[in-house]
């Protein structure tokens, strides 16, 4: 029967140098940690949340000596991800993503039809430039809640406020975006 290590364990193992439990480690929680970063920076940055990906990766390695144990490992991890999006995020915020809608004439699909993708292109478009103008906490519990799939406990803790707090921005967020959407004749979120 094979044995599975806790993500404590392997960090006990990776701070004593043994790459293989860092490798685990990596393995673990890289696709989480490429859809947070892709859920702040945006589905257009994909290139960038790789990047984000891996300096979140370099991080936990050079600080892995100095881990703890005062929170899961996870959330040490996550919470890295959040900081160096957001960081990213706030120092890229007038650069134009890698794809506009011209890609979407590239596209061959036997459904929907051309007419049926532009039109949710460009309600998703509206969506993301709604979200775009949200301030930078309802944007991350946006992300975090409908895209990460993060329960309301986990956005609280990410966010590093209570989860009351956390289902309030939610909350003003949703109403927000829903004021916007329907100014641009949108009538739901």
């Amino acid at each position: 029967m094979i044995r599975v290590e806790s993500d404590s364990q392997l960090v006990a193992r990776a701070q004593v140098g043994n790459q293989d439990a860092f490798a685990e480690l990596v393995r673990r929680h890289s696709d989480r940690v490429f859809r947070l970063a892709l859920s702040i920076l945006g589905r257009e940055f994909a290139a960038e949340a790789e990047e984000v990906a891996q300096e979140v990766f370099l991080k936990v390695h050079h600080a892995l000596a100095s881990f703890r144990g005062e929170a899961e490992v996870s959330s040490w991890i996550y919470r890295i991800t959040f900081n160096q999006a957001v960081n990213l995020k706030a120092r890229a915020r007038y650069r134009r993503p890698h794809l506009d809608d011209t890609a979407l004439s590239q596209v061959e699909t036997a459904e929907p039809g051309p007419h049926s993708l532009l039109e949710t292109a460009q309600r998703d478009q509206s969506l993301s430039e709604c979200i775009a103008t949200l301030p930078e906490v309802y944007q991350s519990a946006l992300g975090l809640y409908y895209w990460m799939g993060a329960s309301v406990a986990e956005v609280a803790a990410l966010l590093d406020v209570p989860e009351n707090t956390a289902k309030s921005y939610l909350h003003r967020a949703r109403q927000l975006l829903d004021g916007m959407l329907k100014q641009r004749g949108y009538s739901y979120v």
